[in-house]
């Protein structure tokens, strides 16, 4: 895929505070989930607020990426969090086959009425549909296809939206398409349940940061606690984790 860089002096801090993503909370999130925002990938599933002119407050979960428009200034786009996910344009076959969680390929048509194949995922954390043009993710398989020496039948299988595991090296890999990765296309040691299991980065309940904290709850949902607001129970963990961070270092 394209890979577009967003440098931190292009963020568009005012307009995530107004959903509330403070540049503290955005700063205060893992470094993988800030090379992931830089490259134009979608951020983690956050909580967000918005306050209207009567001055109700709603709140939500959502994912957002950065654009840039024709004018060469970022924008933000929001991916939010869905009660379930709109499957109506597609078939029975392909609607299970999203929900059992494939990136699959379709024939769709674009905004000009023309004929369009696209690779379609379900996003697990927004229930939102994912899409990218089969060309991008086929070109990134036949550059798999060569560093992996895959036989042409083994190619079907991942372009079917199926992971595909091999022997390489005297080593088991797993590969398949996952929309959320950089490439489109994933890779991991061991077997397919492996592969599985690895789709999502993993988060301590306690991430701190500069200025606060994230919190994860018992249902995977975040939730950010500035420091001023901190429990016992968070002075308690913080303290924990600055002596982990320490040893680590020590053993360097």
């Amino acid at each position: 895929m394209k890979q577009v860089r967003f440098e931190a002096n292009e963020v568009p801090y005012g307009m995530l505070a107004r959903y509330g993503l403070t540049q503290e909370k955005i700063e205060d999130l893992p470094l993988w989930a800030l090379e992931d925002i830089g490259q134009g990938r979608r951020s983690p599933l956050l909580p967000v607020q918005v306050t209207d002119v009567d001055g109700m407050i709603y709140k939500g979960r959502t994912r957002f990426a950065f654009v840039r428009r024709e004018d060469d200034k970022v924008d933000v786009v929001f991916y939010p969090q869905l009660e379930k996910s709109p499957l109506e344009a597609y078939t029975k076959e392909q609607q299970a086959e999203l929900l059992a969680g494939k990136a699959i390929p379709v024939d769709t048509k674009d905004a000009q009425g023309r004929n369009t194949m696209l690779f379609v995922q379900i996003d697990t954390e927004t229930k939102q549909v994912m899409s990218v043009p089969t060309p991008v993710i086929g070109r990134n398989l036949e550059v798999l296809r060569d560093e992996l020496k895959l036989s042409s039948a083994e190619l079907q299988v991942m372009q079917k939206g199926e992971p595909l595991t091999l022997l390489f090296n005297d080593e088991e890999l797993t590969a398949g398409i996952d929309l959320n990765a950089k490439s489109g296309i994933r890779i991991c040691k061991g077997d397919e349940k492996k592969w599985r299991e690895n789709a999502k980065h993993d988060w301590d309940k306690y991430t701190f940061g500069c200025y606060g904290c994230w919190v994860m709850d018992d249902n995977g949902n975040l939730d950010y606690v500035e420091e001023e607001n901190y429990t016992d129970e968070l002075w308690t963990e913080q303290k924990k984790s600055a002596q982990k961070n320490a040893g680590m270092s020590l053993h360097k």
